[in-house]
């Protein structure tokens, strides 16, 4: 039988505060590591994937990468940031090449990972973004599976 994976559910009040979660966490990723983002629009998912990339080493802007649907970031650790909000066939998907992004020499951060879902390695670390009580708060759960539980340990202090 198979350790249950960890889980954290976190609380942000602003995107500052989503984003410094982020930084946190993309400082805590290694080489090889994915990170799937799911979550209605305007939920954090880019927020939060800006403050991983920062936190993972990043340089340059970080964007948005709707409309180019995939952008790299050198630094220490490379950064793939995808974004699949505008793919919606199966097909278009697949034709983009993400396996050769899983090839761990880099971390891979996926919006809307749920699009995806047989393209994430089984061990990818798993974030889903809802709405917070207040207008800036949103609720992210983590759940990490037993390679990725001690990055977890914390992550919500700070």
């Amino acid at each position: 039988m198979s350790p249950a994976p960890a889980r954290v559910v976190v609380e942000t009040h602003s995107p500052e505060h989503t984003e410094a979660l982020g930084r946190r966490l993309g400082g805590r990723l290694r080489a090889g590591d994915a990170v799937g983002l799911i979550g209605p629009l305007g939920s954090g998912k880019t927020v939060l994937a800006r403050g991983i990339a920062l936190g993972a080493g990043a340089t340059g802007y970080i964007a948005s990468p709707s409309f180019v649907v995939i952008r790299e970031y050198g630094g220490p650790l490379r950064v793939y940031h995808v974004d699949l909000y505008r793919l919606e066939r199966p097909d278009e998907i697949d034709n983009l090449g993400l396996e050769e992004l899983m090839d761990g020499l880099g971390v891979v951060l996926v919006e809307w990972a749920d699009r995806a879902a047989g393209v994430l390695p089984g061990d990818h670390l798993r974030v889903a973004c809802a709405f917070g009580a207040a207008a800036t708060d949103r609720v992210l759960t983590l759940t990490a599976p037993e390679s990725m539980a001690d990055r977890l340990s914390g992550i919500g202090d700070g």
